[in-house]
């Protein structure tokens, strides 16, 4: 799996942008799923799982910067820090993210098993 920045390829992305609306008509009309979101599960779940990831740990090179900054609480002015519901919300904060782990760890389990 890589992480950081890509090696931008200026083929694919020229071929990325112009592959014409025709040719998406014609595949939407044989695969109905076609472009719709989620559609990738469907058909491939394996590479629906690495696409999630790969996607998560990389950027382009044309990309601006992340900012540095640390995610501000959604719920801020609604759950004081003290209250029952703010430790709630952080609990299913914190399964959220133990799930993403276990996604990664399976990604990785499940490329390094195709390498070997």
């Amino acid at each position: 799996m890589k992480f950081g920045y890509r090696k931008p390829s200026f083929k694919k992305s020229f071929k990325a942008r112009t592959t014409g609306k025709w040719k998406r008509q014609m595949k939407k009309s044989i695969n109905p799923y076609y472009g719709k979101k989620g559609a990738g599960w469907a058909n491939n779940p394996r590479k629906a799982i690495y696409n999630k990831a790969y996607n998560k740990t990389t950027r382009s090179v044309f990309d601006k910067p992340r900012k540095r900054t640390r995610k501000q609480n959604i719920y801020k002015n609604e759950f004081p820090k003290g209250s029952v519901l703010y430790g709630i919300d952080s609990l299913f904060i914190l399964i959220k993210n133990i799930l993403y782990i276990i996604m990664y760890l399976i990604v990785g389990y499940l490329l390094i098993s195709s390498i070997i």
